[in-house]
């Protein structure tokens, strides 16, 4: 029986610390199932089609290396009920600090009384990761910045182009 993880996010745009859960989680399960949450309030910077295409270039040498596909998908409901979807029985979240682990810790309570067959997994960021979040990456592109650091050189040059046209 393949041992099957979900990991979700709105990957707008994949970063570095992203790339540092995928490899991470990767290692561990048979199967990796990457959720693309889309919530009708919020107004991303890329296309669901955009980001499913950054996701798939950036993991595809990680699949090879760790001998586990990695799959895309996307959904707009609960992450829990995603999971369930996929066939998860894990759950892998990201953590970078102190304020992720309270807030990760009632979404794994909740998830749990919701679908206890299926565990979440605490990956702490690793430490040249752990400032990293798409939010500043978007903040500072638009402004001109150099997100090289933060991102894939692939997801660079789609983060250049997508801006240069907006």
């Amino acid at each position: 029986m393949a041992r099957i993880g979900f990991y979700s996010g709105s990957f707008d745009p994949i970063t570095n610390g992203h790339i540092d859960v995928i490899t991470r989680s990767a290692a561990v399960v048979d199967r990796l199932v990457i959720g693309i949450g889309v919530h009708p309030g919020k107004t991303p910077l890329f296309s669901v089609e955009e980001k499913i295409a950054m996701i798939e270039a950036d993991t595809a040498s990680i699949a090879k290396a760790a001998g586990c596909r990695i799959e895309v998908v996307t959904f707009a409901g609960l992450t829990i009920d995603a999971a369930r979807t996929a066939g998860a029985a894990l759950i892998f979240r990201g953590l970078r600090d102190g304020t992720d682990l309270d807030y990760e810790m009632q979404m794994s309570g909740m998830n749990g009384a919701m679908a206890p067959t299926i565990q979440t997994v605490f990956l702490p960021a690793s430490p040249d990761v752990r400032h990293i979040t798409a939010t500043l990456v978007r903040q500072i592109a638009q402004m001109g910045g150099d997100v090289r650091s933060f991102v894939t050189a692939e997801t660079a040059k789609t983060l250049a182009a997508k801006l240069k046209r907006t």
